[in-house]
């Protein structure tokens, strides 16, 4: 297995090649969780992998609690299926809480204000009430807690950490939250050593292959913990070493052929870029700071035969959306084409006629 095949396995197992599942709440669970801080780009990282949904029924999905978006690792936001959020909210809020405390302190975030805030947040949304961003800090300030500067951020992603909110109905265009046991109360728990089996499973079958180091950044689970995961599931999966890195995936197995004339437009923190340490089988040295910028912005890229060969933009206006594209590299015709298809694709899922911009087109 070289590098292009294992790029080429991924597009499979992260169902962008193709897929079987037909629901946004399967595909959560397939991946485990995908990184969602940019709603409108997580929501086309579900609609590329499901290209028989509309963003309206993605949406819906969401609205209904079938999947649930939240702090989970690292931390930062993610999509998670609601069968799935408990369980995994209790297995990486340590590390998520630790991630955090620095912060806390610098903004004076003591335990008892978080304590307070919690119960803030549970009288005001109990009954299945959900609030947005500005509604909620209104309460708070009556209630007596400050959220200047970052604090209102932090206060509610310790919530969610904490099992106490998380991702409530779109009121319009706007978020809202809403409480965790109101919106799923269906509480799936597992002890510590069947999280950790699980969490492995997902990832390294649907994120294969992949090493352990790979696990270890996505998850952000502690070296021991994540050691142990991959263990438990090693007689379920296959390895290979690659330049000196083993690579684990599950089998059954079927290596795709070499890609060709696949061309896919991936949202900005796509799983298929970010989920990796080493991400050099999708994406080239010279290329890497072009898609990815120093202080961990992921843009959105244009990928084409399992290797990244521009970025792309979209500007929504009110029947159209106009894709601009910028090229690593020239494309032949074919290729070309099948970009075009592509952007086609994004204006169908958004209900919206696409029109296209080349902006750089390299010699």
């Amino acid at each position: 297995m070289n590098q292009s095949e294992i790029s080429n396995i991924r597009l499979h197992n992260q169902q962008i090649a193709a897929t079987n599942l037909k629901t946004p709440k399967e595909l959560a669970g397939w991946m485990g969780a995908m990184q969602a801080q940019d709603f409108n780009q997580a929501k086309w990282a579900i609609g590329v992998r499901l290209p028989h949904l509309t963003e309206a029924q993605i949406e819906l999905a969401f609205n209904n609690g079938e999947i649930i978006r939240t702090h989970l690792m690292r931390p930062t936001w993610h999509f998670v299926s609601a069968d799935d959020i408990y369980w995994m909210l209790e297995l990486t809020s340590p590390q998520t809480k630790a991630a955090t405390k620095a912060r806390h302190r610098d903004l004076e975030l003591t335990e008892s204000i978080l304590k307070k805030s919690r119960e803030i947040l549970i009288k005001t949304l109990e009954g299945n009430q959900s609030f947005t961003l500005e509604e909620l800090k209104s309460y708070f300030k009556l209630g007596g807690v400050n959220t200047d500067e970052q604090r209102l951020y932090h206060i509610l992603m310790e919530a969610e950490i904490d099992s106490v909110i998380c991702s409530g109905a779109m009121q319009g265009k706007k978020q809202t939250y809403a409480l965790l046991e109101e919106r799923v109360p269906a509480k799936r728990t597992l002890n510590k050593d069947e999280s950790l089996a699980l969490l492995a499973k997902k990832y390294f079958t649907s994120h294969g292959p992949a090493t352990l180091p790979d696990f270890l950044w996505w998850s952000g689970l502690p070296v021991a913990d994540a050691r142990s995961a991959l263990e438990m599931n090693k007689p379920t999966l296959i390895s290979e070493t690659i330049d000196f890195e083993t690579y684990w995936f599950a089998e059954p197995v079927s290596k795709p052929a070499s890609p060709t004339n696949s061309v896919y437009l991936l949202p900005a923190f796509d799983e298929y870029l970010i989920s990796y340490k080493n991400r050099s089988a999708a994406i080239t040295i010279d290329h890497h700071k072009k898609a990815i910028s120093n202080n961990g912005i992921f843009r959105p890229i244009i990928v084409v035969n399992g290797q990244i060969s521009g970025l792309w933009k979209r500007t929504i206006k009110k029947d159209l959306v106009l894709i601009e594209l910028d090229h690593f590299r020239a494309h032949n015709k074919t290729e070309e084409s099948l970009i075009l298809k592509a952007a086609e694709s994004f204006g169908q899922f958004s209900g919206k006629k696409t029109e296209l911009k080349l902006n750089t087109k390299p010699d």
